[in-house]
């Protein structure tokens, strides 16, 4: 697939799904991506924690993509870039805090070199073969969102990334309704829209309330304070730098993904005022009532700071009395995890306030009331909706509708969708996939290693021996292990029949190495399935004598 003389439009990831967010452009021959991003693994994909889009297809047209332009810094935007951006060859765009976090994921990787990132100012432009891109800022939970406006020979898209409407957002300086309605009055093809909360029928809210929320709750504390949030949410660092300041408390830090982001961030020009940290040890030296901590694991990572202070396995230590506050939002699927770390601090008599009992959080995206509004201003001809799940999608397909927007297609990770000329057009279906970070190895996430490894967690597995002398006759017993087969009362006895039954059906002479394997294997499995209801892997080494 080349695109002709038309404006195409194909999702990779993040159509369908919320997160591993990457949209191509496809235009008179030549290719663009926008955001390159990541997903969290769930319990489907055992051992693994990251998930990374198939770019098969982009892959396999390489030679025709022009660059991957970043809106923001969060990992479902720009998580995939270590992995990922050097196969693909292109040079990486973003404005200064993005590319800094960026510069980062290279340096760790050691692809500083082989991955080229441009520097593009805030609203700043570019361009990129029959495109031209600029910046235009947007209120979010992280320094730099950014929606870039595209220019095309076909028309204009407004590609949003990740916002929200703020009239205090602390950081930075996000476009006005009067310079969002100028870009309306010049005309544009497309909205690309995020539609993460459109069943909010309320707007998102001000960081400033958040700040307002929080000093009260802080305030009335009597021992130790922890603060748990999204390590990028700048804004929030800045939010809690003030509350620490106002409320005569010590701050520090827990996470190296909090370190991370307050050194990018000063060096981009943001926390300025952030206040100096003390240590862990010097936290703990002071008064209960005179220090306030920052960590990360609000989502319930086992292996961030929360988790670790609430099962007591960190320098940092919380007593009866202290306060919690997940100053987050508790992301759908993260619920049991989080569960159990609330459990483990009530337990300690610990406090805690989440979103439900104070203004303690606010969301970076836009409820319905910020959508209508955007539409007003911006006035497309499409809606595109992105980055939701296709409930979420749908949905803002039809407020856009009723708002007065000709078209709203809806289309799914893999639509090739073409915007122009003409009334837009899914006119083709392209393969998708999702690949899984497994160790140091990138594998299908469907594939051989994952589908076994789920059903060893299902069934457990056996590993059988059996011995064959010159003739191919049967030496001894055949051996057996398991692992994860529930036989454990009646382990014995199980071995006992399962070898029986493997030595029953070895042939007395000899026979195809492969066909004895798959006889000793199915007769194991079917003693396992008799006694277990399981059906285990079971592996199979014939030895030779």
């Amino acid at each position: 697939m080349t695109p002709g003389n038309e404006l195409l439009f194909l999702a990779l990831g993040g159509s369908g799904e919320i997160g591993m967010n990457v949209n191509l452009y496809g235009c008179q021959g030549k290719w663009v991506m926008v955001d390159l991003g990541l997903t969290f693994a769930d319990p489907a994909y055992p051992g693994v924690e990251l998930i990374l889009p198939d770019l098969s297809f982009i892959e396999e047209r390489r030679d025709d993509l022009l660059g991957i332009v970043l809106t923001h810094g969060h990992e479902d935007h720009i998580g995939a870039i270590p992995y990922l951006a050097a196969d693909l060859g292109v040079p990486l765009y973003a404005t200064p805090f993005t590319a800094g976090l960026i510069r980062l994921k290279l340096e760790e990787e050691g692809l500083t070199q082989e991955v080229e990132l441009n520097v593009i100012d805030n609203e700043g432009s570019f361009a990129l073969g029959p495109f031209g891109f600029r910046y235009v800022p947007l209120a979010h939970s992280i320094p730099e969102g950014n929606a870039v406006l595209i220019d095309t020979p076909y028309g204009r898209v407004f590609h949003t990334g990740d916002w929200k409407l703020d009239e205090r957002p602390l950081l930075g300086q996000p476009s006005t309704p009067e310079e969002l309605t100028a870009i309306g009055d010049e005309g544009v093809l497309a909205l690309v829209c995020d539609s993460t909360n459109v069943f909010n029928p309320q707007a998102s809210g001000s960081e400033g309330d958040v700040r307002e929320g929080l000093m009260q709750t802080i305030m009335g504390a009597k021992g130790r304070v922890l603060v748990t949030t999204f390590a990028s949410n700048a804004a929030r660092l800045q939010t809690l730098g003030e509350v620490a300041n106002a409320t005569g408390r010590k701050l520090c830090v827990a996470g190296r993904s909090l370190d991370r982001i307050i050194g990018t961030a000063k060096a981009a020009g943001y926390l300025q005022d952030f206040p100096p940290t003390v240590d862990w040890d010097d936290a703990m030296a002071l008064p209960r009532s005179d220090v306030m901590i920052i960590a990360t694991g609000g989502q319930g990572e086992a292996r961030a700071a929360l988790s670790r202070i609430a099962f007591d396995s960190h320098p940092i230590k919380l007593a009866e009395g202290d306060l919690v506050v997940f100053s987050s939002k508790q992301i759908p699927g993260n619920e049991i995890a989080i569960g159990r770390i609330q459990n483990a601090l009530a337990k300690a008599g610990i406090l805690m306030v989440t979103d439900r009992q104070a203004e303690v959080h606010v969301s970076g995206h836009p409820g319905r009331p910020e959508l209508e509004a955007m539409y007003r201003w911006i006035r497309p001809e499409i809606l595109l909706p992105v980055h939701g799940e296709r409930r979420h999608m749908a949905e803002q397909a039809r407020v856009g509708l009723a708002s007065g927007i000709r078209h709203a297609p809806v289309q799914s990770n893999g639509d090739l969708l073409r915007l122009a000329p003409g009334a837009p057009e899914i006119i083709g279906q392209e393969d998708i996939g999702r690949l899984v970070l497994d160790g140091d190895v990138i594998l299908p996430a469907d594939g051989a290693t994952m589908n076994e490894r789920r059903k060893l967690g299902l069934h457990g597995q056996i590993s059988v021996a059996v011995a064959l002398d010159r003739k191919g006759k049967l030496i001894g017993a055949p051996a057996l292990r398991t692992q994860g087969v529930p036989v454990e009362e009646d382990k014995l006895a199980f071995l006992e029949e399962a070898a029986e039954e493997a030595a029953a059906v070895v042939p007395k002479g000899s026979q195809e190495e492969e066909a004895l394997r798959e006889r000793v294997r199915l007769a194991v499995r079917r003693t396992a399935t008799r006694w277990t209801g399981k059906k285990p892997l079971v592996d199979v080494l014939v030895i030779r004598a």
